[in-house]
C-alpha cells in the first residue's frame, strides 16, 4: 500500500509538471476586499487621512481554468499559500471643486508583502513565492462629489478615482509569487454608497483594470520576449446596517474579479489562463470618532479560475487629521 501511495503521488506530479505552462498569476495584485463599507465619500469631510490596512490571505486549493483542483486529493501535495499585506495610504481630500462639481484629491499607497508559499513534496516546478518587500506603489488622482442630501440625511456619494500602478515593488522573473507585478497597470474605479435608509447602507467600487507589457516574464513563459496580462473588471460590494446609533454598522462585504480578455504572449493570446474568483462573509466598522474608524472584514473565496482559494480577513483603520 505504501509503495501505490508513492507511485500515486509520482504520477500526480508527473501530471503537474506537464501542465504547468497552462497556470496562470497573471494579474497584479489589486483591490479584493480592501474597502468595503460607505466607500462613496470620506467620513470627515475636505482634509489629510491615513490609512492603514492590514491582510492576511491563506489558501491551500489550488484551481485550474475549469475551477477543479490542480492538485486533487490524495495527490500528498498539501499546497499552503499565506499572504500578509500591508497598506499604507495617504490622501488628500480638497475643498475646491474642479469638474462638474467634484471637488479634487489625490491619493498614494504604498504595499508592503511578505509572501510564504509551502508544498508537502519537493518540485521546483511548482510555482515558487518571491518571500518579503515591497509592492507596487498605487497612486490616483480623483474626484468626489458632495453627498446628496435628504431631510433625515446623506441619501447618496460616490467618487470616481484614475488609479495607476506602478512597478515599483520587489520581482523575480524565476517566481510565480512575486510582491511586484513587473509592469503598469490602469486601473480607474467608480465608488458610490446608497442610503436606502439612514440605518441602511448599500456600497459599490467598480475598478477596470488595464496592463501594460511585461518585459521580463516569468519562466512559465519559457523563452517569451514579453508578456501583457489581460484586462479585467473588480469589484466591491457591502451592505451594513446601524446596531449602534453612529458607532458600530454590521453587514455582509463581498468581492468578484472576472478576467475578461486573455493573456498575450510576444502578441498572441493564451488560452485557458483567465483569473476569476468571488469572496464574501461578515464585517464591520466602528465609528470612535468622526476622524477615527475601524473596519474588520472576513472573506471566504469561492468559484475560482486559474488562481488559488482560500479566506481573507482585512482590518483597516482610517484618520481624520
Amino acid at each position: 500500500m505504501k509503495r501505490f501511495n508513492l507511485i500515486l503521488v509520482g504520477f500526480f506530479l508527473l501530471i503537474f509538471v506537464c501542465i504547468a505552462p497552462l497556470h496562470a498569476y497573471d494579474l497584479p495584485a489589486v483591490n479584493l476586499g480592501f474597502t468595503s463599507f460607505l466607500d462613496g465619500g470620506p467620513p470627515a469631510g475636505p482634509g489629510f487621512y491615513f490609512s492603514q490596512y492590514l491582510q492576511h490571505w491563506s489558501s491551500n486549493d489550488f484551481k485550474d481554468h475549469n475551477g477543479d483542483a490542480i492538485f486533487p486529493s490524495g495527490s500528498g501535495v498539501d499546497e499552503d499559500l499565506n499572504a500578509c499585506i500591508s497598506l499604507t495610504q495617504v490622501l488628500y481630500q480638497s475643498d475646491r471643486k474642479l469638474l462638474f462639481g467634484g471637488k479634487w484629491g489625490v491619493d498614494v499607497i504604498v504595499p508592503m508583502v511578505s509572501l510564504n508559499m509551502d508544498y508537502n513534496v519537493s518540485n521546483p516546478n511548482f510555482p515558487q513565492d518571491n518571500s518579503t518587500g515591497v509592492g507596487d506603489i498605487l497612486i490616483g488622482p480623483y474626484l468626489q462629489w458632495d453627498p446628496i442630501m435628504g431631510k433625515n440625511g446623506p441619501i447618496f456619494m460616490h467618487r470616481i478615482e484614475f488609479q495607476m500602478i506602478f512597478p515599483t515593488g520587489k520581482y523575480d522573473e524565476n517566481k510565480e509569487l512575486n510582491p511586484g507585478s513587473n509592469f503598469f497597470s490602469f486601473n480607474p474605479y467608480w465608488a458610490g454608497t446608497l442610503f436606502i435608509t439612514p440605518k441602511f447602507t448599500a456600497t459599490t467600487r467598480i475598478h477596470y483594470l488595464w496592463n501594460a507589457k511585461n518585459d521580463d516574464p516569468n519562466r512559465n513563459f519559457g523563452n517569451a520576449d514579453d508578456t501583457q496580462a489581460g484586462q479585467a473588471i473588480h469589484i466591491n460590494f457591502a451592505t451594513a446596517y446601524e446596531l449602534l446609533p453612529k458607532q458600530l454598522r454590521a453587514g455582509i462585504n463581498a468581492y468578484y474579479l472576472k478576467q475578461i480578455t486573455d493573456t498575450k504572449m510576444d502578441g498572441d493570446d493564451v488560452p485557458d489562463r483567465k483569473e476569476a474568483v468571488l469572496g464574501i462573509g461578515p464585517g464591520m466598522v466602528y465609528h470612535f470618532s468622526q476622524d477615527d474608524h475601524i473596519f474588520f472584514n472576513i472573506y471566504f473565496e469561492t468559484l475560482a479560475e486559474n488562481r488559488p482559494q482560500g479566506n481573507r480577513c482585512n482590518l483597516r483603520w482610517v484618520h481624520h487629521f
